[in-house]
């Protein structure tokens, strides 16, 4: 029963693209005119609304044959910026070409995405909203639709097309998710000469955008930690700060590798002079994103990565190195700044992160213990605040180093906490608890 109740919403979906596309309003108008009058005139020795009905299939008829008949040859190229920002509205430039003599007006132009409805998988286990009827859920539908499309754009009236020429048009979509935004092509309509039914024109245009996460405007944040040793040298710097280069000149000692030998000052000296150079020492934080949760579409989580990613794009790298570290097929960690990365290529990868399912959160935990004797400090973005997770932030403030919790959860509220141990009292001053759709406002409290 499940399978047919998706397989009429399916259809359903398909026919009420078709209508919206196919159809103008004035024809959406006489369509269901005609419908109401073949209700009212199904008596036709009582009642004359037979007639109207004769009347409005016909310029209904009159108008698709029309439609149908018409042909238009036209080609398109969709120039994209590299990337774009969830709820952003994104500009970018569309080139029409039309190679006939003719010139052609009147036409509306529209974005066509990937197609949006759910698979039959998708539909029977993504879990519903409590209190929603488990059979037959049509508001269920219209949700796993709004996840799954990309963008939301609207039609445009496009210029007239000169003949052999190209016009350049400006379009406008705004991303509503995440990741990856694939379009299929655009579609160009133009009304009958009843401006009831359009003909429609399909340019194949297939492309793809990537979308980051949305972005939240930080208050100002001092990042606690002292300067550590690493060790890689200038492996892991740029020319930015203290690198493994020259400080002094000093007495060749037993032992000194002879690649420091400086040769000019032993030529003038007389004797062995080698280059002193400085360690290697600059602040490192770490951005830990919990990506453990059961659903693989969860406000949760989407507010969670924007946390994360709005942290990765206020902490200025120029003089220090941010480790991000979450999981998804397995245990990640990329480092940024000073040479190693930009914020653009980290807000990407966060861009492709995916709910972790498969593992708890225990396997996130010697990726980041691993790694103490580096970090300055730690940012932690969770999900909840369970045992595992207490564990991981007692480690962390053990080992002295500097620790922001953030939990966002539906509620706003932290689960109980274990009061036989003392990670509540550790942790108070630096633990924040954020609602999920009130972000903004839970940060800017920071």
């Amino acid at each position: 029963m499940k399978k047919l109740v998706y397989w009429l919403l399916w259809f359903s979906s398909s026919a009420n693209f078709w209508l919206r596309r196919r159809f103008t309003r004035s024809g959406l108008a006489v369509f269901a005119g005609a419908v109401i009058a073949s209700l009212w005139g199904l008596d036709t020795n009582q009642s004359v609304t037979y007639q109207i009905f004769a009347f409005l299939v016909a310029l209904l008829f009159l108008a698709i044959v029309v439609g149908l008949s018409r042909r238009y040859r036209f080609s398109a190229t969709r120039i994209l910026p590299r990337f774009g920002t969830v709820g952003v509205p994104l500009q970018y430039r569309l080139v029409i070409h039309n190679p006939t003599r003719q010139g052609q007006s009147g036409f509306h132009l529209w974005e066509s995405f990937a197609d949006p409805r759910p698979s039959l998988h998708e539909f029977l286990h993504t879990p519903k909203p409590v209190g929603q009827h488990r059979l037959f859920n049509y508001p269920h539908w219209l949700r796993l639709v709004a996840r799954k499309r990309g963008a939301i754009a609207q039609p445009i009236d496009l210029p007239p097309l000169p003949p052999q020429r190209a016009t350049e048009v400006t379009l406008e979509i705004t991303p509503s998710r995440r990741g990856i935004i694939r379009f299929t092509g655009v579609l160009l309509t133009c009304p009958d000469p009843l401006g009831l039914f359009n003909t429609w024109t399909r340019i194949p245009l297939p492309q793809s955008l990537l979308i980051l996460p949305r972005l939240y405007p930080l208050p100002p944040i001092q990042l606690p930690g002292l300067r550590r040793y690493q060790s890689g040298g200038v492996a892991l710097a740029s020319s930015v700060g203290d690198s493994e280069e020259f400080r002094s000149l000093r007495d060749y000692r037993p032992g000194d590798s002879l690649r420091k030998i400086h040769w000019k000052s032993w030529a003038k000296v007389g004797k062995p002079i080698v280059k002193e150079e400085q360690d290697e020492f600059f602040v490192r934080h770490a951005l830990i994103l919990d990506t453990f949760h059961p659903e693989a579409d969860s406000e949760v989580l989407e507010a969670a990565i924007s946390v994360a990613a709005s942290f990765a794009y206020e902490v200025q790298t120029q003089e220090s190195l941010l480790d991000l570290m979450f999981v998804g097929t397995e245990a990640y960690c990329f480092t940024f700044g000073r040479g190693l990365g930009h914020t653009d290529r980290m807000l990407e990868i966060l861009a492709s992160v995916t709910a972790c399912q498969e593992r708890s959160f225990d396997y996130l935990t010697p990726v980041v213990i691993e790694r103490y004797s580096l970090l300055s400090g730690c940012i932690c973005v969770l999900l909840t605040w369970d045992t595992a997770r207490q564990a991981l932030v007692h480690q962390l403030q053990a080992m002295q180093i500097p620790t922001l919790v953030i939990v966002i959860t539906e509620d706003g509220q932290l689960p109980q906490l274990d009061h036989t141990d003392s990670i509540a009292d550790v942790v108070s001053t630096h633990l924040h608890v954020l609602k999920y759709d009130r972000l903004q406002e839970g940060l800017m409290q920071l």
